[in-house]
């Protein structure tokens, strides 16, 4: 499973991959104005925080092919690394995918809301696509279902693109479409936290704190345990 977070605020992605096993972030213009910050400057101090190795997803905001295309170049040069282009799956989309294909830069297809969408995405070469999963839950429709269905598409036809499962209220949706194989999923960071959260773990953590400290040698480790839970 690759866990990559949903978000640009800085602060937070560097407390969040100090404690967790992080493997990149990923961004879209929406997300990019909650922080009022210009996106380069973003974009420089995402990757200064969570190195060259880990995936960094970038959207342009150009909606022709060869405009899409031209911007993306400009952020791979920008980010280095292990970059990602995220394309939205529009006709002017799938055709910059293909084209920045044949440049050699991945692409992760986004915006998907339905199975052919991602099989099309999939089909111009893809690295992944990211269907929106509460967005179709919001609109009566299944969106559990839908990466169900692309699963399916992809096991099918052998085909090499992942699936990016985006878009996430609650902590259930997360565990279904782990338990359905998909490859990987993108989280807000407070909805990622929830993912280990569980209250009868910190009632045992306390419970072996409180019975084990009179019968522990370590007095300074003890003080300074005291210290932090105060």
């Amino acid at each position: 499973m690759i866990y990559m977070l949903d978000t640009t605020n800085i602060p937070e992605i560097e407390r969040l991959f100090d404690l967790y096993p992080i493997d990149g972030v990923t961004t879209n213009p929406s997300i990019i104005a909650q922080e009022q910050k210009p996106l380069r400057r973003l974009l420089r101090d995402i990757r200064s925080v969570i190195g060259e190795e880990a995936l960094l997803h970038v959207q342009p905001i150009s909606t022709k092919a060869e405009d899409i295309v031209h911007e993306a170049l400009e952020y791979r040069d920008l980010c280095r690394g292990n970059y990602y282009a995220k394309i939205p799956v529009t006709p002017q989309g799938i055709k910059a995918i293909q084209l920045l294909k044949q440049r050699g830069v991945k692409v992760t297809a986004t915006a998907i809301f339905t199975q052919q969408q991602a099989l099309i995405a999939a089909k111009a070469g893809a690295d992944f696509v990211a269907p929106y999963v509460n967005r179709l839950d919001n609109i009566s429709s299944d969106g559990i279902g839908v990466v169900a269905d692309i699963m399916t598409f992809i096991n099918a036809y052998d085909m090499r693109t992942q699936v990016l499962a985006a878009s996430f209220k609650n902590v259930e949706q997360v565990h279904r479409v782990c338990l359905l194989g998909a490859h990987s999923v993108t989280i807000a960071p407070e909805l990622f936290e929830s993912l280990l959260y569980h209250p009868l773990t910190d009632r045992a953590v306390w419970d072996f704190y409180h019975d084990g400290v009179p019968y522990y040698d370590e007095p300074e480790i003890i003080e300074h345990n005291t210290e932090k839970t105060e």
